[in-house]
């Protein structure tokens, strides 16, 4: 019999050590050595060696295209374009997101969708029948007779029950709270995580069954256990948003089958979450121009979005001024600030500088470096910007504005909101309409003038 031994495995990043240390030498993080119990391996490598053979091997153009394959619709159309066209028949998802966010809400509703053709299962190891049963009464999805539900936390039964093929999909809420009976460390520990994944994408994968994970996040954000999780998965969905208001996004970070340039919007409702069909009108219908105010030509995935960019600039009260962002990158901000101050007039190493997107979106768009700089330039000066101006584009080091992707659909969307201008970088889209800029300062000098 293998002989067994302790091993101290890191929660964050899977690292082992032979004995317990506060900090993690691997990722630097504190307390995150667990005890395990892990056979020495000598023998079972030895006796491997032994039992392999040849593997049955054909040429790649003897393989059949499994053309059958037809996607499940989830209910959503931006969802569907997300996933690359819906939800592929042994296909393994993996959704995060914070807690709160709508994770649950969002699987219930697609699985009443799914369950509308075909036989779908809903575990949960999380909340009891009674407490899932509530929710979908409140989603009207509960009139399904071919949705079943169970509440385990089992990973041996789950997969048990996926090798049956009764299910053409089966949703599991969530992967940190599953165990295997064989490993004796607690749910959520990376022996687990990993073991229970293995376990279920095999059981999913012989049965062409799609398996929808979901996910916890820690908090700074990314998604928790190990990073080998997310590689052993065909999809990874992340689910952002402030979970109190706002929008809230969902957009593939990882995906086998389709485009991760895609993104669908959502707004919580009582009734569930739905689709935005004009999140762009929604973002404006409550802006009031002032100074500090600047509309941004945005891009979600391949979708345009005009949002506004609030910047407020204030004399500091403390030795440090405080620079805040929301919906930004702050280490972003620091450079553009600094570019502002090098190749403009303005001083800003006295003012406290606070930027706020809003609509609770996060900004990962180059182009908004623009609308970022005049937004903190008018408001420092006071100066409003045209109401019926749109503004994009990237700021470089030394303050000059280079070119962004899908020029052509930010103007679409502004002129279709009735904007009348862009400011912008140079390009040959549009030139009635589009103002090109070459530099921060020739921007700020000629735009800031109320």
């Amino acid at each position: 019999m293998a002989k067994t031994r302790t091993q101290y495995v890191c929660q964050n990043c899977g690292a082992r050590y032979s004995k317990w240390s506060g900090r993690c030498d691997n990722c630097g993080e504190w307390n995150s050595l667990v005890e395990e119990m892990v056979d020495s391996g000598v023998s079972s490598v030895a006796k491997a060696s032994q039992t392999g053979k040849p593997l049955a091997v054909q040429s790649i153009n003897d393989v059949p295209a499994d053309v059958t394959s037809s996607r499940l619709k989830t209910g959503f159309a931006d969802l569907d374009d997300v996933l690359g066209g819906g939800v592929l028949p042994g296909a393994v998802v993996l959704l995060a997101g914070q807690p709160g966010i709508g994770k649950s809400t969002l699987l219930l509703q697609v699985t009443s969708k799914l369950a509308e053709g075909q036989s779908v299962l809903y575990v949960s190891g999380e909340e009891s029948a009674s407490q899932v049963r509530l929710r979908a009464e409140r989603l009207g999805a509960h009139g399904s007779e071919h949705l079943d539900f169970a509440a385990s936390t089992n990973a041996n039964d789950i997969a048990t029950t996926i090798r049956r093929g009764k299910y053409a999909a089966v949703i599991v809420d969530s992967i940190q709270t599953l165990s295997l009976q064989e490993i004796t460390s607690a749910p959520g520990t990376v022996s687990q995580i990993t073991n229970s994944s293995n376990l279920l994408i095999r059981a999913a994968k012989e049965t062409q069954t799609a398996l929808i994970l979901v996910g916890h996040v820690t908090k700074e954000g990314s998604i928790a256990g190990p990073k080998v999780l997310e590689h052993l998965v065909d999809v990874v969905l992340q689910f952002e948003g402030d979970r109190y208001g706002g929008f809230k996004i969902v957009r593939a970070i990882k995906n086998r089958f389709g485009s991760t340039s895609e993104a669908a919007i959502f707004e919580m409702e009582e009734s569930g979450l739905k689709l935005v069909q004009n999140p762009s009108a929604a973002l404006l219908a409550e802006r009031q121009p002032a100074d500090g105010s600047v509309i941004l030509a945005t891009m979600e995935g391949t979708r345009p979005l005009l949002v506004e960019i609030q910047a407020l600039v204030h004399p500091t009260s403390f030795g440090y001024p405080k620079r805040t962002a929301s919906g930004f990158d702050l280490n972003r901000l620091n450079v553009l600030i600094a570019v502002i101050e090098r190749r403009t007039k303005l001083q800003l190493s006295d003012k406290d500088i606070y930027i706020n997107v809003v609509g609770g979106l996060k900004l990962n768009d180059q182009a908004a470096d623009l609308a970022i700089c005049m937004a903190i330039a008018s408001a420092a000066a006071e100066r409003r910007i045209d109401d019926d101006t749109v503004v994009f584009g990237e700021v470089g080091l030394g303050g000059e504005i280079r070119s962004v992707p899908g020029v052509e659909r930010r103007i679409a969307e502004a002129k279709k909101l009735g904007f009348k201008r862009a400011i912008g970088p140079t390009t040959k889209a549009d030139k009635a309409f589009m103002t090109p800029v070459r530099d921060v300062r020739s921007a700020l000098i000629d735009y800031l003038q109320k």
